[in-house]
């Protein structure tokens, strides 16, 4: 039996998974986790052989999250499942450990693949994102702007490059205005941009936002 924690703040995806979950008859949705420090409360008590992860979370980023998971718990599958398309942050979570990720609009029976196989200590990616991590392979010691940054860092600039103000962000992300407005001010130094607009610019030149 394949025992799984569901980290997600959405009461309505929680249970879909769980109910979708249940039905092949070899995986058993453990536990559920709404903020990243329930999830390091529960995986630190009980035993689970994978994670299936939302990316934006209350509190801390998620692709923090996978990297503090990996380095605690490095045998822990952790399975991402976000409303967050694969080209804007799988290649990344991958990198910091990540077993794999899937996008929330994808097919169950391809969740239910992934769980199994990632369970078993495998790889689930799509053949596009594949082909990203070997070009990020081939050009290591190429490192785009973006690349510099922080992963909550990450989340902030996409945030403003599809024009959520700085109010906004902080709502969604739980933190206050004045440290939205320090990442903005970190965003701007590392990549060396002057303002939202050039922001906004860049994330649609290299295909960070839809």
């Amino acid at each position: 039996m394949i025992n799984i924690l569901i980290a997600d703040d959405h009461p309505l995806i929680r249970q879909g998974l769980r109910k979708v979950l249940s039905s092949p008859g070899d995986m058993l949705v453990v536990d559920e986790a709404t903020t990243c420090h329930e999830v390091f409360d529960k995986i630190r008590k009980h035993k689970y052989d994978v994670i299936i992860l939302d990316i934006i979370m209350p509190g801390q980023s998620g692709l923090d999250i996978v990297k503090d998971i990996k380095n605690e718990f490095p045998r822990l599958a952790v399975l991402i499942l976000s409303a967050c398309p694969e080209d804007q942050y799988a290649v990344r979570a991958l990198k910091l450990g990540a077993s794999g990720y899937l996008t929330k609009e994808g097919a169950l029976d391809e969740l239910i693949d992934a769980v199994r196989k990632v369970s078993c200590g495998g790889k689930h990616v799509s053949k596009s994102v594949a082909e990203r991590l070997a070009y990020a392979i081939e050009d290591n010691l190429k490192i785009d702007p973006h690349e510099k940054l922080s992963n909550r860092e990450y989340e902030v600039m996409r945030m403003i490059a599809t024009g959520k103000t700085v109010k906004e962000i902080a709502e969604s992300l739980f933190l206050s205005e004045k440290t939205i407005g320090t990442y903005r001010a970190r965003v701007l130094e590392k990549m060396n941009l002057k303002n939202n607009s050039e922001i906004t610019y860049y994330a649609v030149k290299h295909g960070l936002i839809e």
